[in-house]
């Protein structure tokens, strides 16, 4: 999987490799049993320090994308372990209220907004 950093963007590094790796697994690119490069690796390929590495495979642990085999490294979760929580559900109400904010004062309309939301969705299904 190919991650692209924007040094420029005032979305942190460490966010922007958590969110593609996430999307890799929505889409297929990722799949189950697939193993991520290294810390050091991973670092190394980004020109990043290793401790930001680190915490995106600790937070992806923790949220239960990533598992850690001692033999086999970094590897991408069973999709049966992924749960949708309380504590997902208010995240992804806690970072939906600005983007939903934003279309409301642009003048984007329920229905066109829905469409925008329903197209990405079917676009990480239909690449499964």
């Amino acid at each position: 999987m190919l991650l692209s950093l924007d040094m420029q963007s005032e979305t942190p590094i460490y966010v922007q490799i958590r969110n593609q790796i996430i999307e890799g697994i929505a889409s297929g690119k990722l799949l189950p049993g697939d193993t991520l490069p290294s810390v050091r690796q991973m670092a190394s390929d980004l020109g990043i320090n290793l401790h930001t590495v680190n915490k995106v495979y600790t937070l992806l642990k923790q949220e239960g994308f990533l598992v850690v085999h001692r033999k086999s490294g970094v590897v991408v979760n069973e999709y049966k372990e992924f749960k949708v929580t309380d504590s997902f559900l208010e995240k992804m109400e806690s970072d939906l209220k600005p983007i939903v904010a934003e279309s409301i004062c642009r003048g984007l309309t329920k229905e066109k907004f829905l469409e925008k939301c329903l197209n990405i969705y079917e676009e990480f299904r239909d690449n499964k």
